[in-house]
């Protein structure tokens, strides 16, 4: 049998260091978004640009109303209701709860 060198502890010290053990997971902060500053209402410009823009595109939904207009969610579902009951667009797909569909007429 082979005998057994001993080690110093400040040998121990670095081998323990320098890995071989997989390191602790360090938690990792969590960045902070940006905060929507959407309106609740719609200006002027903000109507025209519904009247005038949103007919024309392709596909239509409450979250494109949304981010284009800078309006709410709930304000976006408005204003969707009010331009089908204008026929300036038709819906796709039957209505779902969560997900409207639409696009130009």
């Amino acid at each position: 049998m082979a005998i057994k060198e001993k080690k110093s502890k400040e040998a121990v010290a670095r081998a323990a260091m320098a890995g071989g053990r997989s390191k602790r997971k360090k938690w990792v902060k969590v960045r902070a978004k940006d905060k929507l500053n959407n309106s609740v209402l719609f200006d002027k410009t903000a109507y025209d640009k519904l009247m005038n823009e949103i007919p024309k595109s392709k596909l239509i939904t409450v979250s494109v109303v949304s981010e284009r207009l800078k309006v709410n969610g709930s304000l976006a579902r408005q204003a969707l209701r009010e331009l089908e009951s204008l026929n300036l667009i038709k819906p796709i797909c039957e209505p779902h709860h969560a997900q409207l569909l639409y696009t130009k007429v």
